[in-house]
């Protein structure tokens, strides 16, 4: 219970070593507080972030509910209705922190909380940017995300773009539908590899409840060029619902794009605020996948590997 707020709130505490690194500190606190601009339904609320002597913690909106990952493991997958209903409310979110400049980094069912009304609520945006300066003697060995959902780009080590997020957005929805994410391996390197050489394979063949239709939106999400995919979350949730409302029988109507965005602009270099996408050339996927790379300073990477909040990173889905 925040007494300030009068509110129950959660506080996420990170590593303590994470301290004793300013580099990380002021990203982070640049990071928090462009995420704490966010507004709505589906991305979990910040209230507050800082930072003591001993730690960095963030309080943010407490959800009664429970992640996606571990309803994926009870119910091994979802049913295809419910599947895409919940992916069309994730989409909506991270949308919206697209058209207002921000890019998760590292989607994955870990960080989507599922409420117990059933609502999607996507959190720890912009923690991944900041951890790409904990060493900021090798930043050019920084691979942004978690490696059994991060894209082909960012498993060469390269910017990530809003394309990217909705890469890792075709991994969780895959995984939603059969169980299993599509890509397994034993350490991350290797992991890698199937990220950037090998075909994504059908959802259609563990599930065959998996609608053609969709399963080639799936597919499509998962191509190894970020340019074949759809550009941002915008473009794939109302791809989705038009598929729901054609398969329903209904006519194709889209959901309103929200209008409120975030108070002021990012505050980082990484991202710059930009207008909602055009149905033709995705300029804001071009411009915020520049402005990161530009931000990286454009050196070629090796391998470090980030997995966040977690100091080691279990590479098979249970």
């Amino acid at each position: 219970m925040d007494l300030n707020l009068q509110r129950d709130v959660a506080i996420k505490v990170l590593r303590e070593d994470w301290i004793d690194d300013a580099t990380f500190r002021t990203n982070f606190l640049l990071e928090a507080r462009a995420a704490a601009n966010l507004s709505h339904p589906n991305i979990v609320t910040i209230f507050d972030f800082g930072h003591d002597a001993n730690r960095i913690f963030i309080v943010m909106e407490y959800i009664q509910g429970t992640d996606l990952k571990t309803l994926i493991r009870r119910k091994n997958h979802f049913d295809v209705q419910t599947a895409v209903s919940v992916m069309i409310k994730i989409c909506q979110g991270v949308g919206y922190a697209h058209r207002a400049g921000l890019i998760h980094c590292d989607l994955k069912p870990q960080n989507i909380l599922i409420t117990t009304d059933g609502s999607a609520k996507i959190t720890d945006f912009g923690i991944s940017r900041a951890l790409a300066a904990v060493h900021p003697d090798e930043r050019s060995e920084i691979v942004w995300g978690s490696p059994q959902y991060f894209s082909p780009e960012q498993a060469r080590g390269e910017a990530p773009s809003p394309a990217s997020d909705v890469y890792a957005l075709g991994v969780i929805f895959y995984e939603m539908l059969t169980g299993e994410p599509p890509f397994q391996a034993n350490d991350s390197a290797a992991m890698a590899e199937l990220h950037i050489h090998k075909p994504a394979p059908s959802a259609r063949q563990l599930n065959p409840d998996v609608p053609a239709e969709l399963d080639q939106i799936i597919l499509k999400v998962l191509s190894k060029e970020a340019s074949a995919r759809y550009r941002t979350a915008d473009q794939l949730g109302r791809i989705l619902t038009t598929l729901t409302q054609e398969r329903a029988g209904q006519p194709a109507t889209f959901p309103p794009l929200p209008l409120q965005s975030p108070s002021e602009p990012h505050a980082t270099a990484t991202m710059a605020m930009a207008p909602p996408p055009s149905p033709e050339v995705d300029w804001l996927a071009v411009g915020l996948g520049l402005a990161a790379f530009l931000a990286l300073g454009g050196l070629l990477p090796t391998w470090l590997w980030v997995c966040l909040l977690y100091p080691s990173c279990p590479i098979n889905a249970g």
